[in-house]
């Protein structure tokens, strides 16, 4: 017996390696922190230890019962045999919770409701729900005259009207991540396509906190510049000949004149025999100085699609705004623009364009302008209609605050539908 229990003993001695046992090898005793029988005790338990255990591993900032020692009572237990169960522990390999250490137990991190309460506390305090929601005070007709004339004690709110244009003039500001070139196109002259150019470009401007500028591309004397006040003489040429010059926005302001709207216009040579030879080359050049200052590009194109500029002009452009006086003449030549795009390959671009009618002069009603506009609707994105208007029709510069209702709404319908193809441009790559 007596030589039997020294073989055992020799068989459970500890290996220094820390290495599991292999078959055959020498093993630690297995010890049980629960049970009927004490450790190293009973007929049927393992076999007694000499030494007593020591704490494997302490944290000291650890606290409470969570403890690495074997002698703790409960289901937890930490066995170096190949017993079995679900809550057991090698002390020789790192704990689950905590790499590198040995068999350390970490306390389950309880959820804190008081994050949830102090959630709910700042919801409760919010000013949506503290403040009382006040009506918007009217903007135009009756409504305002009453609201102005009861001190703005008297609030009977926003009529439809000032709804439908707020509306639009959110869909205006809808955000643009980068420059949004739009080319304005007519095929016949006399229909009002300048004037709707520097009629768009101000709305924008006017409404929008960017940079809007209008492009005068007309190679036989454009009279964009004629539309804002003059601030200076230079023009699309000089603004090419010292473009290694440009960098920043202050250097190209001083070649561009701005409207009281803070749209800026970059004039075209008034001398014919100079603004022929403005080539597509010129253009591409041109669009590309502006894109790193300007959000919105507005081409104010002549009425030859031949001209050697216009290939740049559609290859950059965006969207297209087709011009078309409310006549017969006009709607045909406005309609044999779109065939011209489609047979030389831009049907796509056609596909994201917009038509205006413009009523240059006041109709005769002999002129079923609806059907006009169906005919536009089938092949164009969106159809505008721009009223005749007094102030537009003088043909002299443009200010927003002079236009009748009719037409100020119009112009914000138009500038809306514009804004609403912005969604479809790619991420912003200029500098500011």
């Amino acid at each position: 017996m007596t030589g039997h229990h020294e073989e055992s003993r020799e068989e459970f001695q500890t290996r220094d390696d820390g290495r599991t046992p292999a078959a055959g090898e020498a093993r630690q005793p297995s010890v049980e922190a629960s049970g009927p029988h004490p450790v190293g005790g009973g007929p049927s338990g393992p076999h007694p230890v000499e030494q007593p255990w020591e704490p494997l591993y302490r944290d000291p900032s650890e606290s409470g019962p969570h403890r690495a020692y074997p002698t703790h009572s409960g289901p937890h237990r930490v066995d170096t045999g190949h017993s079995s169960g679900p809550h057991q522990m090698d002390p020789r390999q790192p704990g689950p919770h905590a790499p590198g250490t040995r068999g350390v137990v970490q306390p389950p991190q309880q959820p804190r409701g008081g994050q949830r309460q102090q959630a709910q506390q700042q919801h409760d305090l919010s000013s949506a729900r503290l403040l009382r929601q006040l009506k918007r005070p009217p903007q135009s007709g009756w409504r305002r005259a009453v609201f102005v004339a009861s001190g703005r004690t008297l609030n009977p709110g926003e009529s439809t009207a000032d709804v439908r244009r707020r509306e639009l003039i959110v869909r205006i500001n809808q955000p643009l991540h980068d420059c949004y070139k739009i080319a304005m196109l007519s095929l016949k002259g006399g229909v009002g396509k300048t004037t709707i150019t520097t009629t768009l470009g101000s709305t924008f401007s006017s409404l929008r906190g960017d940079r809007i500028i209008a492009v005068d591309a007309n190679p036989d004397r454009g009279t964009l510049s004629q539309k804002i006040p003059l601030e200076t003489t230079a023009t699309v040429r000089h603004l090419l000949r010292d473009a290694n010059q440009i960098r920043r926005y202050s250097d190209i302001r001083s070649y561009t004149s701005q409207g009281p709207s803070r749209l800026e216009i970059l004039a075209s040579e008034q001398d014919p025999a100079v603004s022929e030879a403005f080539s597509e080359e010129n253009y591409r050049r041109t669009v590309d100085l502006l894109e790193r200052f300007y959000n919105i590009v507005l081409t104010d194109c002549g009425t030859g699609l031949m001209h050697s500029a216009m290939k740049g002009v559609l290859d950059l452009a965006d969207s297209l705004v087709i011009v078309s006086s409310g006549s017969i003449d006009g709607a045909r030549s406005a309609s044999a623009t779109l065939d011209w795009l489609d047979a030389h390959g831009y049907g796509e671009l056609v596909g994201r364009s917009v038509a205006v009618i413009n009523s240059v002069r006041p109709t005769s009603g002999k002129v079923d302008l609806e059907r006009v506009s169906s005919h536009f609707a089938s092949r164009c994105r969106a159809v505008c209609r721009m009223p005749f208007d007094e102030h537009l029709e003088e043909g002299a510069e443009i200010e927003l605050d002079r236009l009748g209702a009719g037409a100020r709404l119009a112009a914000l319908e138009l500038a809306a539908t514009v804004a609403d193809g912005f969604q479809h441009t790619a991420g912003w790559t200029g500098s500011r």
